[in-house]
């Protein structure tokens, strides 16, 4: 591989990547549209300017697997418990029906059931990186607002993971069957295997070189690339090993040291990620998808701060505080996406749907992220009265 190329792709990615944030920081949106916009303008349908689109794939595969680790790794299980029972009961029930919308509508553009049925799987999460991004970071462990949506979206994620296996599985064709049932026994078995190793192996590790950070960071980064690379050994995805790396270290007291050290290392494969993605989005072919993409847009939006707001005032939440967490969960998720591509790769779903789910999603990250920053104190609200740290 030309070492020009790699250099120069890393300098459009950044350096546009800057510039392009600074503008959508002014309009009060979330950084990650910045990547996604230089992605779409500098890639293949726009300009041409990506040197080599499959270095920025494989890198940010790589990010999509720091993504899922962190995820795992911030699992806590004690905070988690507290709020199992209402998290559950909401996540579960608004699932279902952000999904059940997603179905009903692509089956009336005359998409194909399969088709439809990963759509509406898309449909079901919010994201992540939008929620967490925009709450107030003195919120984000104090108040009870925070708690709530960490839980949402930590349960949200194992469905969008299982959710992934499920489609990998599907991907097989004819043998979808015998690889679904030889993940469905690999899954408890690396599992087990990593939860083993972390306690009797890592843990003494981890205690007994703590005071040298080079280490802890090798071996928390050669952790989680080789349960990764285990996990893709017995059939299953290399995503799906990363988040069960995580979420086997989440119970170690290190862990919120390693989550917090290597979050600038998971923020630079995300930059490649959202380029990688917008890169890929063929945007001239929009017009395609652009009415039932509007509309499942629009469902979502009006949607999903609806139906958290009706459940967590049905779990007896103040009215004030469910609205607020039904805004800020009132879009679809980056998850979505990876189900997309991961769908499409797999041959799953079709070009249309998989565009479909891209374009929807991209919507809804434009309008929510105004809508939060407009109307809810986060760290770029639009007035100073509402901007916190």
């Amino acid at each position: 591989m030309d070492e020009t190329s790699v250099l120069y792709t890393i300098f459009l990615i950044f350096t546009g990547g800057a510039l392009i944030a600074t503008a959508v920081l002014f309009a009060k949106q979330s950084v990650l549209l910045a990547y996604i916009a230089l992605g779409i303008i500098a890639g293949p349908h726009v300009l041409g300017l990506v040197p080599d689109p499959e270095l920025v794939d494989n890198i940010a595969s790589i990010g999509i697997i720091f993504l899922l680790f962190l995820l795992g790794l911030n699992l806590e299980p004690d905070e988690l418990l507290k709020l199992l029972r209402e998290a559950t009961v909401v996540t579960l029930l608004s699932s279902a029906t952000f999904g059940l919308c997603g179905f009903v509508i692509s089956m009336s553009f005359d998409f194909s059931p399969t088709d439809s049925l990963v759509i509406a799987a898309a449909m079901m999460f919010s994201s992540t990186i939008i929620g967490l991004k925009l709450l107030p970071t003195s919120a984000l462990h104090h108040q009870r607002m925070g708690e709530i949506i960490i839980s949402i979206l930590l349960l949200q994620d194992i469905i969008a993971v299982t959710v992934l296996l499920l489609v990998e599985g599907l991907g097989s064709g004819n043998s979808a069957l015998p690889r679904i049932t030889l993940m469905l026994l690999a899954l408890p078995t690396l599992i087990a295997t990593a939860y083993f190793v972390s306690k009797k192996l890592l843990s003494r590790l981890f205690q007994k070189f703590d005071q040298i950070n080079e280490y802890i960071f090798l071996l928390t980064i050669g952790w989680c690339m080789g349960i990764a690379e285990l996990a893709h050994v017995v059939s299953l995805s290399h995503e799906v090993g990363a988040f069960i790396a995580g979420v086997t270290l989440a119970a170690n007291p290190i862990a919120r040291y390693i989550a917090e050290t290597l979050k600038p290392l998971r923020d630079f494969f995300l930059v490649m990620f959202f380029f990688g993605l917008g890169a890929g989005f063929d945007i001239v072919a929009v017009p395609q998808v652009l009415l039932p993409a509007t509309l499942i847009a629009a469902a979502m939006i009006v949607l999903k701060p609806l139906i958290f707001n009706l459940l967590l005032r049905r779990e007896n939440e103040k009215t004030t505080l469910a609205s607020e967490i039904g805004v800020r969960l009132g879009q679809i998720s980056e998850f979505s996406l990876m189900v997309a591509v991961v769908a499409l790769s797999a041959g799953v779903i079709s070009e249309r749907a998989s565009l479909l789910v891209q374009t929807a999603t991209i919507m809804t990250f434009v309008f929510s992220s105004y809508w939060v920053v407009k109307f809810y104190p986060t760290p770029i609200a639009t007035s100073a009265a509402l901007r916190r740290d």
